[in-house]
């Protein structure tokens, strides 16, 4: 293997069947793409099917034998996320990898269709819901994998149990409902891999950052609101790199034959802002167990999706 990690490190993946939340664009359609090059069939999860189907045209642009198909699923819609594990479930009978992948970062307080804060409703409780809709499949599935793509912002993440979705927008700024939503996707990661192992099935999940990338996410991402996050969105702005190596700590979280539960992959450059795929480790807040649980149970409370 290569010193820096790459593209060309992913091996043969012929038969797997992959889904990729938000795969239309930015680190989704680059996982996408890289994934199809290798030979796995590969499910655009997505809200918008007319840059779907964009995107899935520009995929077979450049690798003509790519296999897949598009499939609708708005994460804001706990109705379309039930819709789209039933669609898939008639369809296929494995699913070696799940990549939690999409989402959003907005400058204004919103709900979901389900009334939730839009950015952790989207970013972590349809993901949530979606994972366990499909966990059947993974734990039937050798050796399944579920990556959740989080960012370096949830260091500034703040759990708050007993408003965890802003509700009537108190306290809410878009930093703080970001930085949140994506400390809920390093928790769940955490929370799910202990109870997977706890279960002894040989499924596992995994997490990855994309250090400061340039995609659409980051170009509607939430403007800093303090001190430490305004220093930190300073340090990004001229070091952005591009989505394709934005997305290689995705592809090695998702593919990397070393890769265990619980890992953590991100840039193996200055504070992890750019570079090649290393594994990083989370913070303590990330790995805290007893928020892991609570938040499991309040997650389970709003999707209403029980996890066996």
């Amino acid at each position: 293997m290569s010193k820096n990690w790459t593209t060309a490190d992913i091996p043969n993946l012929t038969g797997k069947v992959v889904i990729i939340t938000g795969g239309n664009s930015g680190l989704g359609f680059e996982t996408a793409k890289e994934l199809a090059r290798k030979g796995t069939h590969t499910i655009l999860a997505c809200r918008n099917m007319e840059k779907a189907g964009a995107a899935w045209s520009a995929i077979r642009a450049e690798i003509p034998e790519a296999k897949g198909e598009l499939m609708e699923l708005d994460l804001a819609s706990l109705a379309s996320v039930r819709r789209f594990a039933a669609s898939f479930k008639a369809k296929y009978k494995q699913l070696d990898l799940l990549v939690n992948n999409a989402g959003i970062g907005g400058a204004t307080y919103s709900l979901t269709e389900d009334g939730f804060e839009k950015q952790l409703g989207v970013n972590h409780l349809g993901h949530f819901a979606l994972t366990g809709l499909l966990l059947d499949m993974l734990t039937a599935t050798p050796k399944a994998r579920v990556v959740n793509v989080s960012s370096g912002i949830y260091r500034f993440g703040k759990i708050d149990f007993d408003d965890l979705t802003f509700a009537n927008g108190k306290e809410y700024t878009p930093m703080k409902g970001y930085s949140r939503s994506k400390l809920a996707n390093m928790l769940f990661t955490h929370e799910s891999q202990r109870r997977l192992q706890a279960a002894g099935v040989d499924t596992i999940a995994v997490a990855a950052h994309p250090g400061a990338s340039r995609t659409n996410i980051e170009a509607n991402a939430p403007p800093p609101d303090t001190l430490s996050s305004k220093l930190f969105a300073g340090l990004l702005s001229p070091l952005r790199q591009s989505a394709a190596m934005g997305a290689l700590p995705t592809l090695r979280a998702a593919v990397d034959p070393a890769t265990k539960g619980g890992d953590f992959y991100g840039p193996d450059g200055f504070q992890e802002i750019r570079g090649y795929p290393v594994l990083v480790q989370s913070n303590a807040a990330a790995r805290d167990e007893e928020d892991g649980y609570r938040l499991w149970e309040t997650s389970e409370q709003l999707t209403g999706v029980q996890y066996s």
